[in-house]
């Protein structure tokens, strides 16, 4: 139960964190429809203890509102005993059918309740250099 506790607490404080930095960045907190076909299947098929899934469309070139590159954080006790590769096997399969179709790209970071206690933090994404921004880079 201790252990259960310290999970919802570390997990209460990632989101709350993420909740600011996404405010003080001016970016909107409301789910469309992918995203939250996203949360849905993951859900379902994973039982995380913790979930996050951010729309990055807004990094790339398309139009405003798009939802077509996500990030997800999936913290599930499926994923223990699994190499990496597995882990992101399972969650492509959850969204066989929004990778056939709206999303383009999705970054995954996918981890055991322990490993997410004993390292919480997230890599930065880096920037977008796809599309028109390959050309102001002189590639």
């Amino acid at each position: 139960m201790l252990r259960s506790r310290t999970v919802t607490a570390t997990v209460t404080a990632v989101v709350t964190a993420a909740t600011a930095t996404a405010a003080r960045r001016g970016c909107a907190m409301a789910e469309g429809p992918v995203a939250r076909a996203i949360r849905a299947k993951l859900q379902a098929a994973l039982e995380p203890t913790h979930l996050q899934v951010v729309n990055e469309s807004h990094r790339h070139a398309g139009p405003a509102g798009a939802e077509s590159h996500f990030a997800v954080v999936v913290v599930s006790e499926r994923f223990g005993g699994l190499p990496l590769l597995q882990r992101h096997r399972l969650v492509h399969a959850a969204l066989r059918a929004e990778l056939a179709g709206p999303l383009h790209a999705l970054a995954i970071v996918a981890r055991t309740p322990q490993q997410w206690l004993d390292d919480p933090a997230v890599p930065p994404r880096p920037a977008c250099l796809g599309g028109s921004q390959r050309e102001h880079r002189g590639a």
